[in-house]
């Protein structure tokens, strides 16, 4: 597209730039400066960049976490926003409206943050240690494998399997974790193994 320009023309143009170009330098620029204060500043500045697997289904998309607070000060990290990672492969920085409600479920008042036990008789959960909690899984875990482990089926075959336990494995972990996990559940015999993609 050709416009055409006289002499007049650029003069009055260039005339126009040179005395707005002039107010500003005598001191009429402050409207910039006014309007640059009302500009909230970049919520991400002063904090720390954390990549992430989003922890809902199995396509495993990762996340940037964004927190204030210096670990290595001995400050309690809070997360301030958590957003897509445009570098990783599987979602590109796109999030589904479960992933993109993230920072919510994090700060979530009903959510779980350490292990809760209800005795039997009892109507009530009560907090326990991590150490009390994985010793209770562990015990209940060896005692009935234990007692109902098959060596042999009934045709006196060797089939070493523990059938009362189930084994759910988490799908947004790397193929390596996915790799021991499914060694040590059927090391330990368990045949009934799934993963919470399928459920």
């Amino acid at each position: 597209m050709n416009i055409e320009v006289s002499r007049r023309g650029l003069l009055k143009v260039a005339g126009v730039g040179a005395a707005g170009t002039a107010l500003g330098a005598l001191g009429f620029g402050g409207a910039e400066a006014a309007e640059a204060a009302h500009v909230r500043a970049y919520k991400l500045a002063r904090t720390t960049e954390t990549r992430n697997t989003c922890p809902y289904c199995s396509v495993a998309c990762g996340v940037i976490i964004y927190s204030k607070g210096d670990l290595r000060k001995g400050e309690r990290a809070d997360i301030t926003h958590i957003e897509g990672d445009a570098d990783h492969p599987t979602n590109r920085g796109t999030l589904c409206p479960k992933g993109a409600a993230l920072k919510d479920f994090v700060h979530s008042k009903t959510r779980l943050q350490y292990p809760m036990l209800r005795k039997p008789g009892s109507d009530k959960f009560e907090r326990i240690s991590w150490d009390d909690a994985l010793n209770r899984v562990a015990r209940l875990m060896k005692d009935d494998r234990d007692k109902n482990f098959v060596t042999k089926n009934k045709d006196g075959l060797t089939v070493n399997r523990w059938t009362t336990v189930g084994f759910l494995a988490a799908s947004a972990t790397t193929n390596e974790t996915a790799y021991l996990t499914y060694k040590v559940v059927r090391g330990a015999g368990v045949l009934p193994f799934d993963n919470q993609a399928r459920v």
